[in-house]
């Protein structure tokens, strides 16, 4: 008995250490587990990150689709107050603008704009066709960013409520004197032009143009109403316009084609094209744009979430 005690003693010891590192295995097990339980959850998190990422398109943009709206022989911006001063124009998105119209007046104008936030009034020269106006069947105004060098289009700035910009050149003499672009939708074969194309039969007739990005950061408007306004120099904006604001790029496709002699504008050839600009957009609606689409180089829809 006296022999037997001691292994008792130690048998007991051993089933204590064997019960010990069981409880540590089995908590150790707990901790690997929950380790393992954490990993998925972060895993998770990474690929809803990646996911969004991929459905994301990557062009700083958001658009208004503003239709026709109305004709008048008057300019707001170079002929303010002066009705029947200026060539025929064609207006589009505010349904009031004539010759006397305000920023006021356009803050509580109907528009023909999607999204209808925009109240802003963007017209151009009338385009005739043997005498008989024509106006375009799809009026697309984008706000972009691009153009510039990417640090650029980082910090680019709302675009002022009230600000004016005239782009192109009403008295061109020649395409030299123009920034005006003639195209032919659906026919790529025809070669761009400053002047009008011969599209083919079934396409239509399409003009682009570019209005300047880069604002002098004080005025909403200039006595020739375009020394406010810059384009970019090698992608970046110059001292004299330090300040970066998306680029407007008017896109009107007109339900013609054919013998390009049988147009013109009411401001003469096809390289007079130019387009006028007043900003009425709701001071948080452009910010949360520039903030969520242009910036971050997100393209959006007319609700100015991403598409």
């Amino acid at each position: 008995m006296d022999r037997a005690s001691p292994r008792s003693g130690i048998r007991r010891r051993l089933r204590l250490a064997t019960a010990l590192g069981a409880l540590l295995v089995l908590l150790g097990s707990y901790g690997v587990s929950t380790t393992a339980q954490a990993d998925p959850a972060q895993a998770g998190t990474a690929r809803a990150d990646t996911d969004a990422g991929v459905n994301v398109i990557r062009v700083a943009e958001f658009p208004a689709d503003c239709s026709y709206s109305h004709r008048l022989p008057d300019d707001p911006i170079i002929f303010p107050g002066l009705p029947g001063a200026s060539h025929m124009h064609s207006f589009f998105g505010s349904t009031v603008t004539n010759a006397h119209t305000t920023l006021p007046d356009l803050l509580i104008s109907p528009t023909t704009c999607n999204p209808q936030v925009d109240t802003s009034s963007y017209w151009v020269p009338t385009l005739y066709r043997n005498n008989v106006a024509v106006e375009p069947v799809i009026s697309t105004f984008y706000y972009l960013g691009e153009g510039v060098r990417s640090d650029v289009v980082a910090r680019t700035e709302p675009i002022p409520q009230g600000l004016r910009i005239v782009a192109g050149n009403a008295r061109a003499t020649g395409p030299n004197d123009s920034i005006a672009r003639w195209s032919c939708l659906h026919a790529g074969q025809v070669p761009p032009s400053k002047d009008f194309v011969n599209c083919p039969a079934g396409t239509m007739l399409e003009s682009y143009l570019d209005f300047p990005q880069c604002w002098n950061g004080r005025d909403l408007d200039s006595p020739d109403h375009k020394s406010h306004m810059a384009y970019p120099v090698n992608q970046a904006c110059p001292a004299s316009h330090p300040v970066p604001v998306p680029k407007l790029r008017q896109v009107l496709r007109y339900p013609v084609s054919g013998d390009p002699s049988q147009f013109r504008l009411a401001s003469g050839p096809g390289y007079t094209m130019h387009g006028d600009f007043f900003n009425a957009w709701p001071v948080a609606e452009m910010e949360r744009r520039v903030r969520d689409c242009i910036r971050p180089v997100v393209k959006c829809g007319h609700d100015g979430q991403p598409i």
